[in-house]
């Protein structure tokens, strides 16, 4: 049972991380698509 806790753990860091890189790609993309061109360079 050792094996099925060790392959529950790495399972779990293959869903969190892209998961959390998708939150971060979100955000830069809504920034980039609406805030930026609301508030552009002057």
């Amino acid at each position: 049972m050792a094996l099925a806790n060790v392959w529950h753990y790495w399972i779990a860091v293959a869903l969190v991380v892209p998961a959390l890189l998708l939150v971060v790609a979100v955000a830069i993309g809504y920034v980039v698509k609406v805030s930026k061109p609301r508030y552009p360079r002057v």
